[in-house]
């Protein structure tokens, strides 16, 4: 005979009347594990997709497979397809909280104080924990080392959901409504001024960047800032070419200057007709004195002097030209600038096996330099490394060394006189009646150490 203690039949009459039902339990068990799977998925796919390489992206465009078009497809909307898997995910995780929540409180049966207490912790920090790492974690890293096959795994689910109301009109609104936010922040940017750039660039200039880096920094802070005629070739330095010269003597001209476009004056320099491309000139090498080399003369492309040189650039970019004839204010030609120039005030200096070895410039010590007086005032500034803006109340119309000296002195220098600017005095040290050949520059370091 079978003794029940009443006990236990009062526990198990208790368990019924609360309505403790196991089907229900194991059913909501399932639909967790299925949240969870969901979840998994779309954190997967979301990691898959958007750290796949641009040789993965290249291999993708040709998988001609249902999949791989599927997932091309999505690549292509970048923002629908996040936008889609962002609202899944949350949607799945809410979803996990409500039936896990819904789960505990059939199983723990009536509420007191030591199962609130129990609750309490599993839903704050097991099933927290549990959403990180099997919704989260785990399948963004497994998706990440298999991008290209969980992209295409993911791709037929993706590709319905994102079409599939109301997911698709959240998608929408979501999308266009990051859209909207993007165009008014765009206008409500903040302006930076050039000089806080510099300014910014100083003040990390003690930090892990090499020195030629910090120089290509500062070249992109001032290249907005720069002027053709600061970077120009004067005409007094540019090889040029009279039209009324026959063909032998273009010929040894352009040999003896090396350059692969010369530009072509008529009478005077003022005066260009345009540029010859020697490139032209290769298939007609055993042609006569007589041969017409003039037909052969490209369009000349003009540039005021105040110019700025990002302008230019584009310039250069859309009319796909690689020199410009630099023209002041009376139309008449001050010099020429070329492709080379411009991205030159980047990188610094480009050159080649083709470049005059010319010496501009000789440092003596630290403090003391030999300068020709032709150079530039921009390639001065970068020679003793400096920003220039002392120089730039005195410089006048003046573009090289030389003239500056003479622009403020109102006369050409002889040996030995000197002009000071700042912390830099720059003394003549050869001059004939018609310019400054060499200049001495000397930087007091008493003001330096100011």
């Amino acid at each position: 005979m079978i003794s029940t203690d009443s006990s236990t039949i009062a526990s198990v009459v208790h368990i019924t009347q609360a309505g403790f039902d196991f089907s229900g339990t194991f059913s909501s068990f399932l639909i967790l594990v299925l949240l969870l799977s969901s979840s998994a998925l779309m954190s997967g796919a979301e990691a898959a997709f958007f750290s796949l390489s641009p040789l993965e992206k290249g291999e993708l465009a040709l998988d001609t497979s249902k999949t791989g078009i599927l997932a091309n497809k999505l690549l292509g909307m970048p923002k629908q397809l996040l936008a889609t898997i962002l609202i899944i995910n949350n949607f799945v995780n809410v979803g996990v909280v409500i039936v896990s929540s819904s789960l505990l409180t059939s199983m723990l049966g009536d509420v007191n104080p030591a199962n609130e207490t129990f609750r309490f912790i599993i839903d704050v920090f097991v099933i927290t924990l549990v959403l990180l790492l099997i919704g989260e974690v785990v399948p963004k890293i497994y998706a990440t080392k298999n991008a290209l096959s969980f992209a295409k795994f993911t791709a037929i689910p993706l590709n319905f959901l994102n079409e599939m109301p109301p997911f698709s009109w959240l998608k929408t609104g979501l999308v266009n409504g990051s859209n909207l936010i993007h165009k008014y922040s765009k206008k409500k940017g903040i302006k930076i001024s050039s000089d806080e750039l510099e300014h910014a660039l100083a003040l990390t200039k003690e930090d892990n960047v090499s020195e030629g880096e910090h120089k290509i920094l500062e070249g992109i802070v001032r290249f907005g800032n720069t002027d053709v005629r600061q970077i120009m070739c004067s005409r007094m330095q540019v090889s040029a070419i009279q039209d009324d010269l026959n063909y032998k003597e273009v010929l040894s001209l352009i040999l003896e200057a090396g350059y692969s476009r010369i530009p072509v004056f008529s009478e005077t320099f003022d005066n260009i007709k345009g540029i010859l491309f020697i490139k032209d000139l290769l298939p007609f090498l055993e042609e006569d004195d007589s041969f017409d080399w003039q037909n052969l003369i490209r369009k000349p492309f003009f540039v005021p002097e105040n110019k700025k040189i990002d302008d230019l650039l584009k310039e250069f970019q859309s009319k796909k030209v690689h020199m410009a004839i630099v023209v002041d204010e009376y139309g008449g030609a001050s010099g020429v600038v070329t492709l080379e120039d411009v991205l030159e005030e980047i990188v610094g200096d480009i050159t080649d096996e083709f470049d005059d070895a010319e010496i501009l410039h000789k440092r003596i010590d630290d403090t003391t330099f030999l300068i020709e007086g032709k150079v530039s005032l921009n390639d001065f500034y970068k020679i003793i490394e400096i920003d220039g803006k002392d120089f730039d109340n005195i410089k006048g119309e003046s573009d090289s060394l030389g003239g500056l000296m003479i622009e403020n002195a109102g006369k050409i220098l002889k040996n030995n006189e000197f002009l000071i600017c700042g912390n830099v005095k720059l003394i003549v040290e050869s001059s004939d009646k018609k310019r400054i050949k060499m200049i001495k520059v000397v930087i007091s370091k008493i003001l330096n150490e100011d």
